[in-house]
C-alpha cells in the first residue's frame, strides 16, 4: 500500500536507525507524559472544586488514584464521592494507555527485529 503514511515501518522495510528510533521513543514519551499531566490536572481540579481539598491535597489524591494506589483523603459529599469513583475508573484506563503509548515503539522494534530474517 504505497502512498499511505504509516506510523511505523512495515515488516518488509528496513529497521529504523537507532537515532531515529530514539526520536520516535521521545515523541511517544512526550505524548504519554502530556496525557498523564492532563489527567493529573483534571483530577486536581476535580478534587479541589468538588471535595474542597487544598491544591497539595488534591495533587496527592489525584496522583495516588492515577497510579492505582488509592485515595488518601476520605470523601464526604455525594459529588466528591461520585467524582472520585469516576476519576478512578478513568485513571485506570488513562495510566495503562500512557504506558502502552510509551512502550509501543519498543514492542514494534522487537517484533520488527524478529521478522528481519524472513
Amino acid at each position: 500500500m504505497q502512498g499511505r503514511p504509516t506510523v511505523y515501518e512495515h515488516f518488509y522495510q528496513p529497521i529504523l536507525p537507532t537515532r531515529e528510533f530514539f526520536k520516535r521513543l521521545a515523541r511517544h514519551g512526550g505524548f504519554a507524559s502530556a496525557f498523564l499531566l492532563f489527567s493529573l490536572a483534571l483530577g486536581m481540579l476535580g478534587y479541589h472544586a468538588l471535595a474542597g481539598l487544598s491544591w497539595i491535597d488534591s495533587f496527592v489524591n489525584a496522583s495516588m488514584i492515577l497510579t492505582g494506589m488509592g485515595p488518601v483523603t476520605q470523601m464526604v459529599t455525594w459529588g466528591s464521592k461520585l467524582f472520585s469513583g469516576l476519576y478512578a475508573l478513568y485513571s485506570g484506563i488513562a495510566f495503562l494507555s500512557a504506558v502502552g503509548i510509551f512502550f509501543a515503539p519498543i514492542l514494534h522494534r522487537t517484533l520488527h527485529h524478529f521478522h528481519l530474517e524472513r
